[in-house]
């Protein structure tokens, strides 16, 4: 259920995102990119946790707004000292995407593979 609500918030979002007239200048689309990565990264994480049926939202929340604030933190320190600090971010948040992604396939080729071998 708790998977339902999360898909049905992400494509509400979207929806309404892409809906909005909003533009945002040059200066937040770091800001904006490490936040989307934090947030898919959450998101991917969750789904893992669930596929593993360890899913729990307190956790699920808790790391989405920590991930999210220690990620636009470090992007704005960056800044403030004319430093590229958000590369760290994108590196860690883009090197979690593929390993959980990675860690995903496999739980559904396994869960695939068991369906398989129980219909036989």
């Amino acid at each position: 259920m708790t998977i339902i609500i999360i898909v049905v918030g992400i494509i509400v979002g979207v929806l309404v995102g892409l809906n909005l007239p909003i533009i945002f200048s040059g200066g937040l689309a770091v800001y904006i990119s490490v936040i989307i990565l934090a947030t898919i990264d959450s998101l991917l994480g969750g789904l893992r946790a669930s596929l593993q049926s360890k899913f729990d939202l307190t956790i699920f929340v808790s790391g989405l707004v920590a991930n999210a604030s220690l990620a636009l933190l470090l992007s704005f320190a960056g800044d403030n000292l004319g430093l590229p600090l958000y590369y760290a971010a994108l590196f860690v948040f883009g090197t979690r995407l593929f390993e959980n992604t990675s860690i995903i396939r496999r739980i559904l080729l396994k869960k695939y593979e068991e369906r398989k071998n129980d219909q036989v």
